[in-house]
């Protein structure tokens, strides 16, 4: 692996572990994560626009997001997988920029296999989203605004982290272009003893009424499920088969 070139470091590529360290979260930011992040804000990259819903139960929780992603004006793809695990039991969706919300979810899941391995047990979800929060902070994931869903010892969890790294337990939670179209359905629909069938109802219903009026989330539903059994990722390009 090798440190981004491109004018965005002042010297030649190093390759990581000969002549710096190997990156730990908690060893402080990435390197150049101010030209980073300048570099990310140019409005040139692929964006998934996107809505994207998180809903907490006490079986665990539900995660659905639409599937376009825009370049502009334009539908750039009508089958973009939105949500993915990042954990054995927890998912993250994806919202904004679709190059540095790819590698945030690589970074996740290579932190969160390190962890385990070094301790022998699993990370936590409290755990999981500080280190989301960490990583967001850091400026070089420029810029994504994820829901962090899972389930441990404790419970289910549902995190909704800004593009900043602020990072807030919710019931419920939307993020993307069409949140206010969503949120007002999880207002009308959510109650604490929803289950995970009826979650996953509500959740369709959040995207179906986003999709109507923001143009650009659209062409089908991701709904992930993550319990203690693990996580299961579904997608569905009818919400008839849903609703």
């Amino acid at each position: 692996m090798r440190t981004p070139t491109d004018n965005l470091s002042d010297g030649p590529s190093v390759e990581l572990g000969r002549d710096q360290p190997v990156f730990g979260p908690e060893l402080g930011e990435f390197d150049q994560s101010e030209q980073r992040a300048a570099a990310g804000g140019d409005g040139e990259g692929m964006k998934t626009g996107t809505t994207t819903v998180g809903i907490k139960t006490a079986d665990g929780v539900v995660l659905a997001t639409d599937m376009r992603a825009s370049l502009g004006g334009m539908v750039s793809s009508k089958d973009v997988q939105k949500v993915e695990e990042v954990h054995p039991r927890g998912a993250l969706t994806i919202a904004g920029s679709v190059s540095p919300a790819q590698n945030l979810i690589s970074t996740l899941r290579a932190e969160t296999s390190l962890y385990e391995a070094r301790r022998g047990k699993d990370m936590s979800m409290e755990a999981l989203s500080t280190l989301t929060g960490n990583l967001l902070r850091s400026g070089a994931f420029f810029v994504v605004s994820p829901i962090l869903g899972g389930v441990d010892e404790e419970g289910s969890h549902i995190y909704s982290i800004d593009p900043l790294g602020g990072t807030t337990e919710e019931e419920y939670t939307v993020t993307g272009s069409g949140s206010q179209y969503a949120l007002g359905v999880l207002e009308q629909e959510y109650d604490d003893d929803v289950d995970i069938d009826e979650a996953k109802n509500i959740a369709a219903k959040a995207i179906q009424s986003a999709v109507e009026r923001d143009l650009a989330s659209g062409n089908g539903i991701n709904v992930a499920v993550v319990t203690d059994d693990g996580v299961d990722i579904t997608r569905y390009k009818d919400f008839d088969d849903l609703l």
